[in-house]
């Protein structure tokens, strides 16, 4: 649920564009949602409609939500960018461990190891 706190010195935009981010982020926007049109979250959160469509254009830039004309606008399919670069390392990191005839659970403690900024080995 996305609450704009008009006492805050971040502007309502950022309040709006974080508040998305952080829901498709932790997956409370899946892929593919569908959000409501600029008029209507602003009529909701009692801001005007340029305010939800600048929070709409910075989502759109960063890859976030795409609108799809006149079928409204959607959560990406790809998501969060930040997920979207982790699950590139995490599929480069599969598959070097296979090239590598590396056990599964090995290469479940080697990244667990490195999560932990450990630079000794796991084991």
């Amino acid at each position: 649920m996305i609450v704009i706190d008009p006492r805050s010195a971040v502007p309502p935009f950022e309040q709006l564009r974080a508040q998305v981010q952080d829901a498709v982020a932790s997956g409370e926007l899946p892929a593919g949602g569908r959000l409501p049109t600029v008029r209507r979250l602003a009529e909701d959160l009692g801001l005007a409609p340029g305010t939800v469509a600048r929070a709409y254009r910075e989502l759109e830039a960063s890859g976030i939500i795409e609108t799809r004309g006149r079928n409204g606008t959607f959560v990406s399919p790809q998501g969060d960018p930040a997920r979207r670069e982790a699950q590139r390392a995490a599929s480069a990191f599969a598959e070097q461990m296979r090239v590598l005839r590396m056990d599964t659970d090995e290469a479940l403690a080697l990244v667990a190891v490195a999560l932990r900024g450990n630079a000794a080995s796991a084991g």
